[in-house]
């Protein structure tokens, strides 16, 4: 991805923000209360994450778990993560996202909020995480050189034996566009095994291939 594509997501999605934040993070409705908005997230997390327990935590105690979320929006999940982890880092490549995620979550202590560059995680330095988590994020993403970037972002950051979830495009009949930032780049299960071990992970799970929802369990060797 050119810096030009890298520009033009974060102005648009910056923009996306200005006109309505929460319905470009949950489709869903058009107009979201506060209640309804953060109740869909932990609806996801309910889904997601509490019906995982046993591959996300290992035996491990969730509330003294640090956990990365990757485009966290304007908070819709980071919210719901914070009820069950100790610490949540999440970023997001959109400024505007990311200042609506703090000032709705500016209550929560153990909740750290940056924007990132697009590509990579550098943001956070060399904290190391215990489990990182990825919803409707990469399947926006144009490119899968970034994609696979961020994934190797996590390896670096993720403990050994630790997990990596997270959800990309695995419909390959849809026609993308490396300009466009709102349909993303898709991935067939040969090519996400690939990308698994290109990056150090074991490619342990995979749940919806060929599907909009292509769910990948990446366990850090």
């Amino acid at each position: 991805m050119t810096p030009q594509q890298l520009e033009r997501m974060r102005r648009e999605w910056d923009e996306r923000a200005r006109q309505n934040a929460r319905h470009y993070v949950a489709t869903g409705q058009e107009e979201w209360t506060d209640e309804e908005f953060f109740r869909s997230g932990e609806r996801a997390v309910s889904e997601q994450i509490l019906n995982d327990m046993t591959n996300i935590c290992q035996g491990a105690d969730p509330g003294k778990m640090k956990v990365l979320e990757i485009g966290c929006g304007a908070g819709r999940i980071t919210q719901a993560l914070a009820k069950v982890f100790g610490e949540v880092y999440a970023v997001d490549i959109s400024g505007e996202m990311v200042a609506q995620a703090r000032r709705a979550l500016a209550h929560l202590a153990n909740v750290h909020i940056d924007q990132n560059s697009g590509t990579d995680l550098a943001v956070l330095g060399d904290i190391q995480v215990d489990f990182a988590f990825s919803c409707i994020v990469f399947q926006h993403i144009p490119s899968r050189e970034v994609i696979e970037n961020y994934v190797r972002e996590v390896h670096r950051l993720l403990r050994p034996g630790g997990l990596f979830k997270f959800q990309v495009q695995g419909d390959d009949s849809i026609e993308t566009d490396p300009e466009d930032t709102w349909l993303g780049v898709p991935f067939s299960d040969a090519q996400a095994v690939e990308m698994a071990e290109r990056c150090g992970f074991e490619p342990r799970h995979r749940h919806g291939a060929g599907d909009q929802y292509f769910w990948l369990w990446f366990f850090k060797k």
